[in-house]
Order: structure tokens, then sequence, then C-alpha cells
């Protein structure tokens, strides 16, 4: 019985150096196709939300000047104050444009 339990000991079963090179080649070859993937998701999400909230802002500033009649472009600050847009329009980031209270909305980038 001793010996059984010795011989079985001394078997080592693994995995050959072909077989670990098989599977760190598919996984390569799996983050190699995935990664980009990733990287478009996250660029088209990116631009998805910044035409969002352009279009968002220039809603508010039409309603903006059917409502208060105004002759001047709106500052994103004026339409905060009117309650045409919530205070989380400030500091962010729409476009490679910084929005700021004194942003204009005819200085906001065009949609694509």
């Amino acid at each position: 019985m001793r010996n059984k339990i010795k011989q079985l000991l001394k078997k080592e079963g693994g995995f050959t150096l072909v077989e670990l090179l098989a599977v760190l080649a598919i996984l390569a070859l799996i983050v190699g196709i995935a990664v980009p993937m990733i990287g478009n998701v996250i660029s088209s999400a990116e631009t998805k939300s910044a035409n969002a909230q352009i279009e968002l802002i220039e809603d508010a500033a039409r309603l903006y000047d059917l409502d208060e009649n105004a002759k001047a472009d709106p500052t994103i600050g004026d339409l905060i104050q009117a309650k045409y847009l919530e205070d989380d329009f400030l500091e962010t980031k729409v476009k490679d444009v910084t929005v700021t209270e004194s942003t204009k909305v005819s200085e906001l980038p065009q949609k694509k």
C-alpha cells in the first residue's frame, strides 16, 4: 500500500510547454481583438454624449428665446438662472469646449 502511494506521488502530471504556449497565443489573440473594439465603444459613447449635451443646451436656448424674447445669444449662466438648465452643466467638457457660466450657446461646437 505504501509503495502504491509513493508511485502515485511520483507521477507528475501537468501541462507541456506546447500546451502552455498555445494557451498564451489564444489569449494574446483575444486581447489583440478586444482592446481596439473597447476603445471604439468608449469613443463612440463620448461623441454621442457630447452631441446629446449640445442638443440639450440648444433646445434650452430656443425655449429661453421664445419665453424671454431675448435679443442676444444667451450664456449657459442665463439658461441656468432662468431654470432652463440645471447647475450640473457648469464646468463640463463638451467636445473640446469647457462649458462655464459665461459660455455662449453660439460658441458650442456643431454636432456631427
